[in-house]
């Protein structure tokens, strides 16, 4: 997911799709850990896409105008 895209979205959606990546996360650590993992590198994709998500809440947070 891009940063535009997350930027399109309302704060109750961040909220949403920051709960979705978490939970999609733990799957993923969950299935590496039981060796059912087929691609290692969607944890990394998962982490980035969490910290895009909070940087997005704390500039708005902090009503930081980026682009």
């Amino acid at each position: 997911m891009k940063s535009k895209e997350i930027r399109d979205l309302s704060p109750d959606e961040l909220q949403v799709r920051m709960d979705e990546l978490k939970t999609e996360l733990f799957n993923l650590r969950f299935q590496l850990a039981t060796g059912q993992l087929d691609n290692p590198m969607q944890i990394k994709r998962v982490r980035k896409d969490i910290a895009r998500v909070k940087t997005i809440i704390r500039e708005r947070e902090l009503n930081i105008n980026v682009q």
